[in-house]
């Protein structure tokens, strides 16, 4: 298996290419978001202070600190559940991007300018030993003239 297949099966390098892609999806949203939420932001500010306060007020009646331990696991294996999810899910993605961009003309030619390019090397290195070892014998020879 070369480098390639196993960097090529490697689900943290699908997880990456996935979180990527969607890194750049949701940065294109940005500017319609932020123009819709500038107009919102002063409104909702007020809801949510009116919102917050009710709530902390009620639930302050409710909280037992003998819960919070069985609910601070539950909160942990609930966020790790999701977490796997989302790593799964970010590795499907990336995977469908790495074959996407496999399968494009310009990296398939790409992949066969570079075969190419390997093997013009290997016929030069070739080359360069046979001249290496030519020159070497003539330069024994040489001496051995000179040495007569």
């Amino acid at each position: 298996m070369t480098l390639a297949d196993r960097i090529r099966d490697n689900k943290a390098v699908y997880t990456m290419a996935g979180a990527g892609d969607l890194a750049v999806e949701k940065l294109r949203e940005v500017p319609e978001q932020v123009t819709r939420l500038q107009g919102d932001f002063r409104e909702n500010l007020t809801k949510l202070q009116v919102e917050v306060r009710d709530n902390v007020t009620r639930l302050q009646g409710r909280v037992e600190v003998k819960d919070l331990p069985g609910a601070a696991v539950a909160y942990v294996n609930q966020v790790s559940t999701r977490t796997v999810e989302v790593i799964d899910e970010l590795a499907e993605r990336g995977k469908k991007i790495v074959t996407r961009v496999e399968n494009q003309v310009a990296t398939q030619e790409l992949q066969q300018s570079a075969q190419r390019t390997q093997r013009r090397t290997k016929a030069a290195v070739g080359e360069a030993k046979k001249t290496a070892r030519a020159a070497s014998r003539a330069a024994t020879d040489a001496s051995k003239k000179i040495g007569d």
